[in-house]
Protein backbone atom coordinates (compact mmCIF):
# COMPACT_ATOMS: atom_id res chain seq x y z
CA UNK A 1 0.00 0.00 0.00
CA UNK A 2 1.36 3.39 -0.83
CA UNK A 3 0.56 7.07 -0.68
CA UNK A 4 -0.92 8.52 -3.85
CA UNK A 5 -3.55 5.82 -4.41
CA UNK A 6 -6.95 6.53 -2.95
CA UNK A 7 -7.59 5.46 0.63
CA UNK A 8 -3.91 4.85 1.31
CA UNK A 9 -3.80 6.89 4.52
CA UNK A 10 -4.21 3.97 6.87
CA UNK A 11 -3.99 4.16 10.65
CA UNK A 12 -0.81 2.76 12.09
CA UNK A 13 -0.98 0.44 15.12
CA UNK A 14 0.26 1.84 18.37
CA UNK A 15 3.40 -0.25 18.36
CA UNK A 16 6.80 1.37 18.15
CA UNK A 17 9.92 -0.73 17.97
CA UNK A 18 13.54 -0.14 17.23
CA UNK A 19 15.22 -2.27 14.63
CA UNK A 20 18.75 -2.92 13.54
CA UNK A 21 18.64 -3.70 9.87
CA UNK A 22 21.62 -5.99 9.73
CA UNK A 23 22.05 -9.31 11.59
CA UNK A 24 24.80 -9.93 14.12
CA UNK A 25 27.81 -10.91 12.07
CA UNK A 26 30.79 -13.01 13.01
CA UNK A 27 32.88 -11.37 15.70
CA UNK A 28 36.48 -12.41 16.00
CA UNK A 29 38.57 -11.13 18.89
CA UNK A 30 42.18 -10.61 17.87
CA UNK A 31 44.99 -9.83 20.30
CA UNK A 32 48.65 -10.52 19.59
CA UNK A 33 51.09 -10.82 22.48
CA UNK A 34 54.68 -11.90 21.84
CA UNK A 35 56.29 -13.07 25.06
CA UNK A 36 60.01 -13.44 25.54
CA UNK A 37 61.37 -16.84 26.20
CA UNK A 38 60.68 -17.98 29.74
CA UNK A 39 63.78 -20.14 30.00
CA UNK A 40 66.42 -17.54 29.05
CA UNK A 41 69.20 -16.91 31.60
CA UNK A 42 69.21 -13.99 34.01
CA UNK A 43 71.66 -11.86 32.07
CA UNK A 44 69.62 -12.23 28.88
CA UNK A 45 66.45 -11.45 30.83
CA UNK A 46 67.98 -8.27 32.20
CA UNK A 47 69.16 -7.09 28.80
CA UNK A 48 65.89 -7.70 26.93
CA UNK A 49 62.24 -6.80 27.67
CA UNK A 50 60.23 -9.44 29.49
CA UNK A 51 57.35 -9.07 27.02
CA UNK A 52 56.45 -6.95 24.05
CA UNK A 53 53.03 -6.28 22.66
CA UNK A 54 52.74 -6.69 18.91
CA UNK A 55 50.21 -4.14 17.63
CA UNK A 56 49.17 -5.27 14.19
CA UNK A 57 47.47 -2.05 13.11
CA UNK A 58 49.20 1.29 12.62
CA UNK A 59 47.79 4.83 12.35
CA UNK A 60 48.02 4.71 8.56
CA UNK A 61 46.79 1.15 7.99
CA UNK A 62 44.27 -0.44 10.34
CA UNK A 63 43.66 -4.18 10.51
CA UNK A 64 40.21 -3.53 11.97
CA UNK A 65 37.90 -3.88 9.00
CA UNK A 66 34.17 -4.11 8.39
CA UNK A 67 32.99 -6.19 5.45
CA UNK A 68 29.85 -7.81 4.01
CA UNK A 69 27.87 -10.61 5.68
CA UNK A 70 29.93 -13.19 3.79
CA UNK A 71 33.26 -11.85 5.14
CA UNK A 72 35.02 -12.02 8.51
CA UNK A 73 34.64 -8.98 10.76
CA UNK A 74 37.45 -8.45 13.28
CA UNK A 75 37.60 -6.34 16.38
CA UNK A 76 41.20 -5.55 17.21
CA UNK A 77 41.77 -4.83 20.88
CA UNK A 78 45.18 -3.17 20.63
CA UNK A 79 46.91 -0.88 23.04
CA UNK A 80 46.44 -0.48 26.77
CA UNK A 81 43.40 -2.65 27.54
CA UNK A 82 44.15 -6.31 26.80
CA UNK A 83 42.00 -7.25 29.77
CA UNK A 84 38.94 -6.46 27.64
CA UNK A 85 39.89 -9.25 25.28
CA UNK A 86 39.58 -11.83 28.02
CA UNK A 87 36.11 -10.59 28.96
CA UNK A 88 34.98 -10.28 25.33
CA UNK A 89 35.98 -13.78 24.34
CA UNK A 90 33.96 -15.12 27.24
CA UNK A 91 30.87 -13.07 26.43
CA UNK A 92 30.83 -12.91 22.63
CA UNK A 93 30.26 -16.16 20.72
CA UNK A 94 32.64 -16.90 17.86
CA UNK A 95 30.79 -18.04 14.73
CA UNK A 96 31.61 -19.03 11.18
CA UNK A 97 32.37 -16.11 8.88
CA UNK A 98 29.22 -16.87 6.88
CA UNK A 99 27.06 -17.51 9.92
CA UNK A 100 24.23 -15.43 11.31
CA UNK A 101 22.99 -15.16 14.85
CA UNK A 102 20.26 -17.51 16.05
CA UNK A 103 17.58 -14.87 15.57
CA UNK A 104 18.47 -14.52 11.91
CA UNK A 105 18.46 -18.27 11.38
CA UNK A 106 14.89 -18.60 12.71
CA UNK A 107 12.30 -17.14 10.27
CA UNK A 108 9.70 -16.76 13.02
CA UNK A 109 12.11 -14.90 15.28
CA UNK A 110 13.06 -12.58 12.43
CA UNK A 111 9.37 -12.05 11.64
CA UNK A 112 8.64 -10.98 15.21
CA UNK A 113 11.65 -8.70 15.27
CA UNK A 114 11.24 -7.12 11.82
CA UNK A 115 7.44 -7.02 11.76
CA UNK A 116 6.20 -7.18 15.37
CA UNK A 117 2.65 -8.48 15.80
CA UNK A 118 0.01 -5.89 14.97
CA UNK A 119 -3.52 -5.88 16.37
CA UNK A 120 -5.82 -8.19 14.42
CA UNK A 121 -8.16 -5.32 13.55
CA UNK A 122 -5.30 -3.42 11.93
CA UNK A 123 -4.01 -6.41 9.95
CA UNK A 124 -7.55 -7.12 8.73
CA UNK A 125 -8.22 -3.48 7.87
CA UNK A 126 -4.97 -3.21 5.94
CA UNK A 127 -5.59 -6.42 4.01
CA UNK A 128 -9.12 -5.30 3.09
CA UNK A 129 -7.84 -1.90 1.97
CA UNK A 130 -5.19 -3.53 -0.22
CA UNK A 131 -7.81 -5.75 -1.79
CA UNK A 132 -10.18 -2.89 -2.62
CA UNK A 133 -8.00 0.13 -3.43
CA UNK A 134 -5.39 -1.35 -5.77
CA UNK A 135 -7.65 -2.25 -8.66
CA UNK A 136 -6.91 0.80 -10.82
CA UNK A 137 -3.20 0.36 -10.27
CA UNK A 138 -3.31 -3.34 -11.17
CA UNK A 139 -5.26 -2.52 -14.33
CA UNK A 140 -2.62 -0.04 -15.49
CA UNK A 141 0.38 -2.20 -14.57
CA UNK A 142 -1.10 -5.35 -16.17
CA UNK A 143 0.63 -4.84 -19.52
CA UNK A 144 4.06 -4.61 -17.91
CA UNK A 145 3.43 -7.61 -15.68
CA UNK A 146 2.20 -9.73 -18.59
CA UNK A 147 5.50 -9.14 -20.39
CA UNK A 148 7.54 -10.01 -17.33
CA UNK A 149 5.65 -13.13 -16.31
CA UNK A 150 5.73 -14.48 -19.86
CA UNK A 151 9.35 -15.34 -19.08
CA UNK A 152 8.11 -18.02 -16.68
CA UNK A 153 6.38 -20.04 -19.37
CA UNK A 154 7.74 -23.57 -19.34
CA UNK A 155 10.66 -22.55 -17.10
CA UNK A 156 9.37 -22.29 -13.55
CA UNK A 157 8.12 -25.29 -11.61
CA UNK A 158 8.76 -23.68 -8.22
CA UNK A 159 7.91 -20.02 -7.65
CA UNK A 160 8.29 -17.96 -4.48
CA UNK A 161 6.60 -14.57 -4.15
CA UNK A 162 7.72 -12.19 -1.41
CA UNK A 163 5.06 -9.83 -0.08
CA UNK A 164 2.33 -11.67 -1.92
CA UNK A 165 -0.38 -9.57 -0.26
CA UNK A 166 -3.82 -10.29 -1.63
CA UNK A 167 -2.40 -12.28 -4.54
CA UNK A 168 -2.80 -9.98 -7.58
CA UNK A 169 0.04 -11.77 -9.39
CA UNK A 170 -1.33 -15.29 -9.06
CA UNK A 171 -3.32 -15.04 -12.30
CA UNK A 172 -0.07 -14.51 -14.21
CA UNK A 173 1.45 -17.71 -12.84
CA UNK A 174 -1.60 -19.74 -13.80
CA UNK A 175 -1.47 -18.45 -17.38
CA UNK A 176 2.29 -18.99 -17.66
CA UNK A 177 2.40 -22.53 -16.33
CA UNK A 178 -0.33 -24.95 -15.34
CA UNK A 179 1.65 -27.07 -12.88
CA UNK A 180 3.73 -24.54 -10.95
CA UNK A 181 4.10 -24.83 -7.20
CA UNK A 182 3.74 -21.36 -5.70
CA UNK A 183 4.76 -20.24 -2.23
CA UNK A 184 3.52 -16.84 -1.10
CA UNK A 185 5.28 -15.10 1.80
CA UNK A 186 3.79 -12.14 3.66
CA UNK A 187 4.20 -10.67 7.17
CA UNK A 188 0.45 -9.91 7.39
CA UNK A 189 -1.30 -13.18 8.19
CA UNK A 190 -4.68 -11.66 7.29
CA UNK A 191 -3.61 -11.59 3.64
CA UNK A 192 -3.87 -15.37 3.44
CA UNK A 193 -7.61 -15.65 2.83
CA UNK A 194 -7.43 -13.06 0.03
CA UNK A 195 -4.45 -14.78 -1.55
CA UNK A 196 -6.16 -18.16 -1.34
CA UNK A 197 -9.25 -16.71 -3.02
CA UNK A 198 -7.08 -15.16 -5.75
CA UNK A 199 -5.36 -18.50 -6.34
CA UNK A 200 -8.71 -20.25 -6.71
CA UNK A 201 -10.03 -17.55 -9.04
CA UNK A 202 -6.93 -17.82 -11.22
CA UNK A 203 -7.34 -21.57 -11.64
CA UNK A 204 -4.26 -22.42 -9.61
CA UNK A 205 -4.97 -25.75 -7.87
CA UNK A 206 -5.18 -25.50 -4.08
CA UNK A 207 -2.49 -28.15 -3.68
CA UNK A 208 -0.11 -26.00 -5.72
CA UNK A 209 -0.32 -22.90 -3.54
CA UNK A 210 0.98 -22.35 -0.03
CA UNK A 211 0.88 -19.18 2.06
CA UNK A 212 3.60 -18.70 4.68
CA UNK A 213 3.57 -16.06 7.40
CA UNK A 214 7.14 -14.67 7.17
CA UNK A 215 9.28 -11.75 6.07
CA UNK A 216 11.57 -11.45 3.06
CA UNK A 217 14.65 -10.94 5.23
CA UNK A 218 14.42 -14.60 6.35
CA UNK A 219 12.76 -16.77 3.71
CA UNK A 220 11.70 -20.14 5.13
CA UNK A 221 12.80 -22.19 2.10
CA UNK A 222 15.94 -24.14 1.28
CA UNK A 223 18.97 -22.89 -0.60
CA UNK A 224 18.79 -23.11 -4.41
CA UNK A 225 15.25 -24.49 -4.35
CA UNK A 226 13.33 -21.92 -6.44
CA UNK A 227 13.20 -21.44 -10.20
CA UNK A 228 11.81 -17.92 -9.78
CA UNK A 229 11.31 -15.33 -7.07
CA UNK A 230 8.79 -12.55 -7.59
CA UNK A 231 8.42 -9.26 -5.74
CA UNK A 232 6.15 -6.37 -6.69
CA UNK A 233 5.99 -3.24 -4.51
CA UNK A 234 7.87 -5.00 -1.71
CA UNK A 235 11.36 -3.55 -1.38
CA UNK A 236 9.90 -0.15 -0.56
CA UNK A 237 8.78 -1.45 2.83
CA UNK A 238 11.16 -4.22 3.89
CA UNK A 239 13.41 -3.31 6.80
CA UNK A 240 16.62 -4.45 5.11
CA UNK A 241 16.73 -4.27 1.31
CA UNK A 242 20.21 -5.77 0.97
CA UNK A 243 19.43 -8.70 3.25
CA UNK A 244 16.25 -9.36 1.27
CA UNK A 245 18.14 -9.42 -2.02
CA UNK A 246 20.72 -11.79 -0.55
CA UNK A 247 17.90 -14.07 0.59
CA UNK A 248 16.46 -14.00 -2.93
CA UNK A 249 19.81 -15.02 -4.37
CA UNK A 250 20.17 -17.74 -1.73
CA UNK A 251 16.91 -19.48 -2.55
CA UNK A 252 17.22 -19.21 -6.34
CA UNK A 253 18.62 -22.10 -8.30
CA UNK A 254 21.61 -21.35 -10.54
CA UNK A 255 20.12 -19.65 -13.59
CA UNK A 256 16.93 -18.80 -11.69
CA UNK A 257 15.21 -15.46 -12.21
CA UNK A 258 14.05 -12.67 -9.93
CA UNK A 259 11.09 -10.74 -11.37
CA UNK A 260 10.50 -7.32 -9.82
CA UNK A 261 8.31 -4.24 -10.07
CA UNK A 262 9.25 -1.53 -7.58
CA UNK A 263 8.59 2.18 -7.22
CA UNK A 264 11.78 4.19 -6.81
CA UNK A 265 12.82 7.74 -5.98
CA UNK A 266 12.28 10.40 -8.63
CA UNK A 267 15.16 12.22 -10.28
CA UNK A 268 17.19 14.47 -7.99
CA UNK A 269 16.20 18.10 -8.29
CA UNK A 270 12.75 17.36 -9.68
CA UNK A 271 9.60 18.69 -8.02
CA UNK A 272 8.42 15.10 -7.58
CA UNK A 273 11.59 14.22 -5.64
CA UNK A 274 11.07 17.27 -3.40
CA UNK A 275 7.53 16.14 -2.63
CA UNK A 276 8.66 12.56 -2.02
CA UNK A 277 11.33 13.71 0.41
CA UNK A 278 8.85 15.91 2.25
CA UNK A 279 6.19 13.18 2.54
CA UNK A 280 8.49 10.21 3.13
CA UNK A 281 8.27 10.25 6.96
CA UNK A 282 4.48 10.39 6.82
CA UNK A 283 4.40 7.66 4.20
CA UNK A 284 6.35 5.30 6.43
CA UNK A 285 3.81 5.81 9.23
CA UNK A 286 0.59 5.49 7.25
CA UNK A 287 1.72 2.85 4.75
CA UNK A 288 3.27 0.24 7.04
CA UNK A 289 6.91 1.23 6.49
CA UNK A 290 6.80 2.14 2.81
CA UNK A 291 9.61 4.51 1.72
CA UNK A 292 9.19 6.99 -1.13
CA UNK A 293 12.85 7.80 -1.70
CA UNK A 294 14.66 4.47 -1.89
CA UNK A 295 17.00 3.99 -4.85
CA UNK A 296 15.79 0.43 -5.22
CA UNK A 297 16.74 0.03 -8.87
CA UNK A 298 20.37 0.87 -8.14
CA UNK A 299 20.37 -1.49 -5.16
CA UNK A 300 19.14 -4.39 -7.29
CA UNK A 301 21.77 -3.62 -9.94
CA UNK A 302 24.54 -3.79 -7.33
CA UNK A 303 23.27 -6.90 -5.51
CA UNK A 304 25.49 -9.34 -7.38
CA UNK A 305 23.12 -10.91 -9.91
CA UNK A 306 24.79 -12.23 -13.05
CA UNK A 307 22.56 -10.07 -15.22
CA UNK A 308 19.90 -7.42 -14.62
CA UNK A 309 17.53 -6.24 -17.38
CA UNK A 310 15.71 -3.20 -15.99
CA UNK A 311 13.39 -0.58 -17.44
CA UNK A 312 11.41 2.33 -15.99
CA UNK A 313 7.83 3.50 -16.39
CA UNK A 314 5.51 6.20 -15.04
CA UNK A 315 2.00 5.21 -14.03
CA UNK A 316 -0.79 7.76 -13.82
CA UNK A 317 -2.59 5.76 -11.12
CA UNK A 318 0.47 5.80 -8.88
CA UNK A 319 0.64 9.57 -8.36
CA UNK A 320 3.66 10.33 -6.14
CA UNK A 321 4.85 6.73 -6.36
CA UNK A 322 6.87 7.16 -9.55
CA UNK A 323 8.85 6.17 -11.45
CA UNK A 324 8.65 2.37 -11.44
CA UNK A 325 11.63 0.11 -12.06
CA UNK A 326 10.71 -3.27 -13.47
CA UNK A 327 12.63 -6.15 -14.95
CA UNK A 328 14.36 -9.47 -14.50
CA UNK A 329 17.55 -10.33 -12.65
CA UNK A 330 19.31 -13.66 -13.20
CA UNK A 331 21.30 -15.52 -10.58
Amino acid sequence: MFLGISSSFLPSPLIQTSHTSTPFHHLNIKLNLNLSRRNSNLSRRNSTPKSTQNITNSPSTSSCSSSSSSSRNKICLCGRRPFLATISTALIPIRDSNGFDSLSDDPMAVLNRVHPPRPDWYEEFYATAMDTTMKSYETEIAGYKSQLFANLTGKAANILEIGIGTGPNLKYYASATSDANVIGVDPNKKMEKYAQAAAEASGLPQKNFKFIHAVAEALPVSDASMDAVVGTLVLCSVKDVNKTLQEIKRVLKPGGVYIFVEHVAAKDGSFLKVMQSFLDPLQQVVADGCHLTRQTGETISKAGFSNVDMKTAFLSSASLINPHAYGIACK
